[in-house]
């Protein structure tokens, strides 16, 4: 066990709202894992690994749509830009490794940059060796350290990594900060601290191997690049931390909140599905959502079916639909 002596601790504050997410969170994680995570099906953590790789991917402007990252999950010719095919079939192969990489493992970490990078940069899986900066319009947004910095920037990282007395909340979203700051790559930096801050995460919480809180990066990317360039500002990952704890407790809310009139069919489908119920009716499904009319559980249902989710038997009064 390292002594703190050892450990170079990257700069942040705890905040109340850091205080009030981290208690939050830890609530909502324990009713996830109790009525979510060992209900789920293989094909509904299917569909949010493929949510997880689109939303990643969108960020960084890879136009393939979920239904195409499907096909090429099932090994599906699909046409699409060359680069973005190839980013996608690099991230559904590195997600299918999560459990194989070590968290605190730099050699581990370069190994999965060269998965994730195969084909779509020159050395991929290794660091750095020119300077670089983040221009944003006309602006420069962020100068990273020089490029013989970067190997040891990165170890204290890692030695960072193995402070067992961090909470793994914090440290995820520390290390997705201080990654990004020091830009270790020429490319694939984003994608990088994601992939990582849920290989971290999930190796304390399951769920999140399979909880796609990428998609609410997606929907707030500007939140997400103002936080990183606050923290830059400042000198130091706090705003960044508040930013990120804040996504995941909405991405744990939302499964959650499953009578919520916001929901989409998936996330209903979804919280159906975790129920366990083997056989059902259009009645049964209703009666967990009661705000729900019957033409819209039945458009729920053929969904549920077109994504293979569900099976259907029987016709009009007497269908019935059982979970695959």
């Amino acid at each position: 066990m390292l002594s703190n002596d050892t450990i170079m601790k990257p700069p942040y504050d705890i905040t109340p709202l850091i205080l009030k997410l981290i208690s939050s969170i830890s609530s909502k994680l324990g009713e996830v894992n109790a009525t979510y995570l060992s209900k789920q099906s293989p094909q509904l953590r299917k569909q949010n690994r493929i949510k997880t790789i689109h939303s990643s991917l969108q960020i960084e402007g890879n136009t393939l749509t979920q239904e195409q990252i499907t096909a090429l999950l099932e090994n599906k010719k699909v046409i699409g830009p060359k680069k973005d095919v190839l980013e996608v079939l690099n991230a559904i192969e590195l997600y299918e490794q999560l459990n194989q990489f070590k968290y605190a493992s730099d050699t581990h970490f370069l190994k999965a940059h060269g998965l994730l990078m195969k084909g779509l940069v020159d050395n991929p899986g290794k660091y750095r060796t020119k300077g670089v900066g983040i221009v944003k319009g006309n602006d420069v947004e962020h100068i990273a350290p020089p490029a013989d910095k970067v190997p040891f920037l990165m170890k204290d990282l890692f030695t960072y990594l193995k402070d067992e007395d961090e909470l793994t909340l914090i440290k995820s979203c520390v290390f997705h900060y201080e990654m990004e700051f020091i830009h270790p790559f020429l490319d694939g930096n984003g994608r990088m601290g994601r992939f990582w801050q849920t290989l971290i995460l999930s190796n304390e919480f399951p769920v999140f191997e399979f909880l796609p809180f990428e998609t609410l990066i997606n929907e707030s990317q500007n939140d997400y690049y103002q936080a990183l360039s606050m923290s830059d500002k400042m000198g130091k990952s706090t705003i960044f931390i508040e930013y990120i704890l804040g996504v995941i407790n909405t991405s744990l809310e939302r499964i959650l909140n499953y009578n919520n009139r916001i929901l989409k069919d998936i996330d209903r489908i979804e919280y159906f599905v975790s129920l366990g119920k083997q056989v059902f009716t259009r009645k049964d499904y209703m009666n967990t959502f009661k705000e729900l009319s019957s033409a819209t559980a039945s458009r729920d249902l053929k969904k549920g079916v077109e994504l293979n989710l569900f099976e259907v038997f029987g016709s009009q009064n007497q269908t019935k639909y059982k979970i695959v």
